[in-house]
């Protein structure tokens, strides 16, 4: 495994580029974007709603988790968001998103056949400005690496999880521990 900065030209931002760091069926790829660590700001990021409205970090507020999904038409990832919803209801005050690179439409169709109505889900097929600016862009496949991202109200990552393998589930003990603890 490693790690190369480089000058991304179709960002235009100082980005890392991390090889092996997370597997797809025991295959290595490579991640692109800022890591981001606990203690660090939330780094702003341009993704779509399924109403194709824009969503910026400003544009939420108070303790937020954002779940990164390869794709919500996959076992694992429906899986996950279904728990995240079910969750939500025991975290009054807590904001959830679930992003994929899936278009706003799928994203709007599964909701609707999954019962989906507490977890957010935002598109950022368009410009892959969430997977670059919380460095889960994974660069073979163009998706989003599968993971989980816990935002104070302050605006401060307070947990981060980039699962290694993306075919496992992430940590939602872990996750929703920090949840509890954040303010």
């Amino acid at each position: 495994m490693g790690v190369v900065c480089f000058l991304n030209p179709v960002y235009g931002v100082e980005t890392m580029k991390e090889c092996g760091k997370v597997l797809f069926k025991g295959n290595p790829l490579t991640l692109l974007g800022t890591e981001l660590n606990a203690g660090t700001p939330a780094p702003d990021f341009l993704v779509l709603s399924n109403d194709l409205t824009p969503l910026a970090l400003k544009d939420t507020n108070g303790v937020r988790v954002f779940t990164s999904v390869p794709s919500l038409d996959t076992p694992v990832c429906d899986a996950q968001v279904r728990r995240f919803n079910q969750e939500a209801a025991k975290l009054p005050g807590v904001s959830i998103y679930a992003i994929s690179a899936d278009l706003p439409f799928a994203q709007a169709r599964w909701c609707g056949g999954a019962g989906i109505t507490q977890v957010k889900t935002v598109s950022d097929h368009r410009d892959m400005s969430f997977a670059s600016a919380f460095g889960v862009f994974v660069k073979e496949l163009r998706l989003l690496a599968r993971a989980v991202f816990v935002v104070d109200s302050s605006g401060k990552v307070v947990y981060k999880e980039i699962v290694p393998e993306m075919t496992h589930a992430p940590n939602f003990e872990k996750a929703l521990e920090a949840v509890k603890n954040a303010k």
